[in-house]
């Protein structure tokens, strides 16, 4: 085998498929309901063992399934100990027996592992972690499990442990491969760079994604029975794929003893998955787009069908009920909104939008019965989009449609970045006035879950357009959302616009301040800055 690899400095491996070979144990099954059997006798509950190892069986089976369909994740989490066992292996208990058992999860975890299956160190092992020591090159294991201490076990067992640096077990830190965070903590406990590493593994799925998604130097399978199968096609792939750790030793020795430099980016992934970055146009909505007034012609109608939705569970509600209810439901979620935005200044956590269901069930839905807010929890996300259509009658911006169809044209993409109860509502408003086909993307507040002046949204519409935020504008009428949050994010061009919900002369406060960059008077008044300017990072846009 011929192969142009980069010199490792640190080596990682997986452990099932990699270090040791694992086999069913037929008697496995009956070990475990013994075990988990004999710690629910010891609290006194009798057992059956026929339900015990029937919900144990179909527990393993669900997380089979579970395992699969997180590896098509971009950056999944790992189950904890508690959920494993109380929301897969004992669903089918009763709730005492679950409640003991999972008290114990940990050791009913090791339990379970230790006699499921057969562990084998596979032939070469030893012979690569030796050349490994021998040229100082720190080996770390990276596995997903779900019994961590059972994995440390068997390698001190096999007296594997005192060549390892570090071992690092997905129950243990809580994500779990493909996510690259996995190689990433891994390369740091060895001291190096992903880049600077090489990875064995046994699966494509799991491995192979998580290796290129982290940036490894190269990627090596070792055959198993998972090698041939995947759970679903995998568009990476190996660097090579060799039956066993031994068919590893000499390409390990030979790329010791040279030097070749590694490429700055993994030959499948880019960080913008091979687009280049470009400037963007982000635009508010509210305050912007349109401008608003309460028109009492649009919501009156919505009350009337809240109040028939209600009067289902049998109780005659009027428009004035559902009117009240409303007005406190403002007033509440306005305190809702100052407290997040208080957390969010005080400690940087995430500004967190209120969901429909919070809304309509907890804020509007507090004083009535079960039955009625039952009611209200089924219909919350269409309430939510009619409402977010008849709180307030817009009125389109003079210059909106020039500014987007000039961008379009441009090739600038317009990205509309709003804090809103509804996003179907912004859609709509924005198809009804003819701009939504010179539109790229909405990311909107309740559908990505964080608000502005909240980091995390405008990433998101940054990541995705490719944005290059040093020639991106973003355009809106709050300095203390639309400014701070594209300052945060390192938008060069920051407008607020006049006629909004911010009076001028905290809008001249933030150009005097250098928190905002332009003001002006109206969409048009971006698309004459954008083509004024001239600057070579500022796109030229001509109607």
């Amino acid at each position: 085998m011929t192969l142009s690899l980069p010199r490792p400095r640190a080596l990682l491996l997986d452990f099932g498929g990699v270090v040791f070979l694992t086999t069913k144990n037929p008697a496995g099954p009956s070990e475990a309901t013994n075990r988990l059997a004999a710690i629910l006798a010891r609290a006194g509950h009798e057992v059956n063992r026929e339900a015990l190892s029937a919900s144990i069986s179909a527990g393993h089976t669900a997380l089979k399934h579970w395992k699969h369909a997180s590896s098509r994740r971009r950056h999944p989490k790992e189950l904890s100990h508690r959920e494993i066992v109380m929301d897969f292996l004992t669903s089918d208990l009763p709730d005492a027996h679950r409640h003991t058992l999972a008290t114990e999860a940990r050791r009913v975890l090791h339990d379970i592992n230790s006699v499921m299956s057969h562990h084998t160190v596979r032939t070469g092992i030893f012979d690569l972690l030796a050349v490994a020591r021998e040229h100082d090159i720190p080996v770390v294991i990276v596995s997903n499990a779900h019994s961590g201490d059972n994995h440390r076990r068997l390698l001190r067992a096999h007296g594997l442990d005192h060549l390892i640096t570090a071992q690092i077990y997905s129950d243990e830190v809580g994500i779990r491969k493909p996510n690259p965070e996995m190689i990433e903590l891994g390369a740091a406990a060895a001291g190096v760079d992903p880049h600077e590493c090489w990875y064995v593994g046994d699966t494509m799925d799991r491995d192979v994604v998580t290796g290129r998604r982290a940036g490894v130097g190269a990627v090596f399978l070792t055959t198993s029975q998972h090698t041939a199968n995947p759970p679903f096609a995998v568009a990476d792939a190996p660097d090579a794929i060799v039956a066993e750790p031994a068919d590893l030793v000499p390409l390990f020795a030979e790329a010791l003893t040279r030097t070749v430099t590694p490429p700055a980016v993994p030959s499948s992934q880019s960080d913008n998955d091979g687009k280049r970055e470009r400037p963007v146009l982000f635009l508010d909505h509210g305050g912007v787009i349109s401008t608003s007034h309460s028109d009492d012609t649009l919501l009156t109608p919505f009350m009337s069908q809240v109040a028939q939705l209600l009067s289902r569970a049998g109780r005659a509600v009027s428009v004035d009920e559902v009117r009240h209810l409303l007005t406190s439901a403002r007033a509440a979620h306005k305190d809702w909104k100052a407290q997040r935005r208080w957390e969010f200044d005080a400690t940087g956590q995430p500004l967190r939008e209120i969901t429909a269901r919070e809304f309509w069930v907890d804020l509007f839905g507090g004083p009535l019965s079960d039955q009625e807010r039952a009611l209200l929890r089924t219909e919350a996300v269409a309430l939510m989009a009619a409402y977010g259509r008849a709180k307030s009658r817009r009125t389109q911006r003079p210059g909106i449609h020039d500014l987007v169809a000039a961008c379009h044209s441009a090739q600038v993409p317009v990205v509309v970045v709003s804090n809103t109860v509804s996003g179907v509502a912004v859609r709509a408003e924005c198809a009804a006035i003819g701009i939504d086909q010179f539109i790229a993307a909405y990311v909107c507040s309740d559908e990505v879950g964080v608000r502005k002046p909240d980091a995390r949204i405008l990433e998101h519409a940054v990541a995705v357009v490719n944005a290059d935020p040093a020639t991106s504008w973003f355009v809106g009428d709050k300095p203390e959302n639309d400014a701070v949050v594209a300052r945060s994010v390192g938008v060069a061009n920051r407008v607020v616009m006049r006629g909004g919900a911010t009076p001028d002369h905290l809008l001249e406060e933030a150009l005097n301040s250098g928190l905002a960059t332009h003001i002006v008077d109206s969409p048009r008044g971006v698309l004459d800055a954008m083509t004024i300017l001239g600057r070579p990072d500022v796109p030229a846009i001509h109607v």
